[in-house]
């Protein structure tokens, strides 16, 4: 472990969750941090994967390949609409449920047009154009993106405590700060919509990529987080958020896919982080 917290330690709570494997993170703004587990070893991500696919996304729109609002996907749907879960695609169908802009639907189906659209236009495949706009500028030494940009990538808590600092603002090696900004800030804002594993939340924001907490309850990161948090959590039993107002990141890898256990043991970890900072 390196580095205390201020008080009693937080990652005391991760001892008692029903999982095999587990390797977290917390970094501060100020350049604080502290790890617990084997930080090193990589873990399947899961929909956290929709945050790095994100930035390389963003990365070839400051590298005008691409245009947040050039018609992508559907009939008037944007890639803005893509990422931000607006274009009215099904989870897990390239078919149309309801207009664009109408309702927040969850889709993995629009992550992987969007990113096979910066393929074509990059003319390579979207886990290099990852690879050379993400991960080597950031030094992420131990996350691939061989599968879906939606869901496909294995990592590392090192490797993503890199991504929550670029996002957080300490470092600008791969985004703008006006990129990341928009990336984190609402858009199409008062969407309603289902968030998986939570229910129905109107509004249900998001941003480019990541989820906003907002107004939300109940949700998985805790009731302490500001309503300005955003990030994401994946299907795998993995999650990463980056508090702003609090200028704080956490990244939380295991190795048990999420359900019940986690619905109560995540919000309970993420304000003893908030706590004891």
């Amino acid at each position: 472990m390196s580095g205390t917290f201020d008080a009693v330690d937080a990652f005391e709570l991760i001892d008692e969750w029903p999982v095999n494997n587990a390797a977290c993170g917390v970094v501060h703004l100020d350049g604080r941090h502290w790890t617990i587990g084997d930080t090193a070893c990589p873990f399947t991500l899961a929909s956290v994967t929709k945050v790095l696919s994100a930035m390389a996304i963003l990365v070839a729109f400051e590298e005008g390949i691409i245009d947040l609002d050039q018609p992508i996907g559907p009939p008037r749907s944007t890639l803005r609409h893509l990422l931000a879960h607006a274009s009215g695609l099904a989870p897990d169908q390239r078919r149309l449920l309801t207009e664009p802009g109408r309702r927040r639907i969850y889709s993995n189906s629009a992550f992987e047009i969007a990113a096979e659209a910066v393929a074509a236009e990059a003319e390579m495949g979207f886990s290099e154009y990852f690879a050379q706009g993400v991960a080597e500028p950031l030094g992420m030494s131990n996350t691939t993106l061989d599968g879906s940009p939606a869901h496909g990538a294995r990592g590392t808590v090192d490797d993503l405590l890199l991504v929550a600092g670029e996002l957080l603002g300490a470092t600008s090696n791969v985004l703008a700060p006006t990129t990341v900004a928009a990336m984190t800030s609402p858009v199409f804002p008062d969407l309603p919509g289902v968030l998986p594993g939570y229910g129905l939340q109107d509004p249900n924001t998001w941003g480019l990529g990541v989820e906003i907490r907002s107004t939300k309850q109940p949700h998985w990161t805790g009731e302490n987080n500001s309503p300005q948090t955003f990030g994401h959590f994946g299907k795998a039993g993995t999650f990463i958020w980056a508090d702003p107002d609090a200028r704080v990141a956490c990244v939380v890898l295991t190795d048990r896919e999420f359900g019940e256990w986690a619905i109560t043991r995540w919000p309970a970890f993420s304000d003893a982080v908030l706590d004891n900072l």
